[in-house]
């Protein structure tokens, strides 16, 4: 399987995401566990979680996913063998990345994670009360010590990132090597807003909602299907006439392959231009076997056609 370097970083990964928003929230510890040793076992080495994931649930103490990835490094002592991305400012709040809450929030994070360093971490949502230079500014000791391997972006417009990068050179600040913004065969214009500053700054791409909440698994074809799942609500927004042309072209191309809608979602974002790796959730163990053959699927030119065109 192909490994692809993260933009001009160190980091090299396998073109995979396993995303962590599910751990404490439609994941227990248990079950977390499960599908985190079956993604490793399928060859893959990174894990994206943030400091806000779940805090969306009633009760949850803050940071749980980090708090069972955490757990789980440490019952298998693998820490050095995986990639881990965590993120600041997941709540969105103004201040959130400031030189303060970038201090607070990483000490955090480390504990949670138990260990003590970050291979990836991203500014979660931008924060116009704070300058480029204060964050960036934060984050130069961590990088320095190597409490933080590389910095991301996500959420970023292109604007944003070149001026961040300007004050990255300016003031002589680490910059910002990878991007997270959302892409996937539905969502396509935030991706295409950011294609010419991810090839001027060389910039590796991790991309999220890469099934669009669930709805490019098929799983959801009418209102009366969005009852199915917890997060089923996240998919209703995509049944419309481009929702359904899509699914149609990924049911023509998964019959041809003997995969499911999903793998083939996913086989298309992988082959797409300028995409480092797909983020993907699963909430079991067959889920991450899916996700595995997926990424490894080589679609035909004409396939590829006929899903982009399907979403245009």
């Amino acid at each position: 399987m192909d490994r692809r370097p993260l933009g001009r970083s160190e980091l090299v990964i396998e073109p995979l995401v396993l995303g962590g928003n599910v751990f404490g929230w439609t994941v227990d510890e248990a079950e977390g566990f499960k599908i985190l040793d079956a993604y490793v076992d399928a060859g893959f080495t990174a894990i994206d979680t943030a400091e806000g994931y779940p805090n969306w649930v009633p009760g949850n103490p803050p940071g749980m996913s980090e708090t069972i990835i955490g757990k789980w490094m440490k019952a298998r002592g693998n820490r050095e063998a995986l990639h881990i991305f965590t993120k600041v400012n997941s709540a969105n709040k103004p201040g959130g990345l400031s030189a303060q809450a970038i201090h607070d929030g990483v000490e955090a994070s480390l504990a949670r994670l138990q260990t003590d360093y970050i291979d990836l971490y991203f500014s979660h949502w931008p924060d116009p009360e704070t300058s480029h230079e204060e964050t960036l500014g934060a984050y130069d000791p961590l990088v320095r010590s190597g409490r933080v391997r590389v910095l991301g972006a996500s959420n970023y417009s292109a604007q944003m990132v070149r001026d961040a990068q300007q004050t990255a050179i300016v003031k002589t600040l680490p910059r910002y090597d990878v991007l997270q913004p959302r892409f996937n065969l539905y969502d396509r214009a935030e991706f295409a807003a950011l294609a010419d500053v991810v090839a001027e700054q060389e910039l590796g791409t991790v991309v999220y909602y890469s099934l669009a909440a669930g709805f490019l698994t098929g799983k959801y074809r009418s209102k009366a299907d969005l009852g199915k799942s917890p997060r089923g609500g996240g998919a209703e927004k995509y049944l419309d006439a481009k929702g359904l042309a899509i699914l149609a072209a990924l049911d023509t191309v998964a019959a041809a392959h003997d995969a499911t809608p999903a793998e083939v979602s996913l086989a298309w974002l992988v082959a797409q231009k300028g995409v480092s790796a797909p983020i993907a959730s699963a909430t079991s163990v067959e889920q991450v076997q899916s996700l595995a053959k997926g990424v490894r699927l080589k679609l035909a030119d004409d396939e590829l056609k006929l899903l982009t065109d399907a979403g245009q």
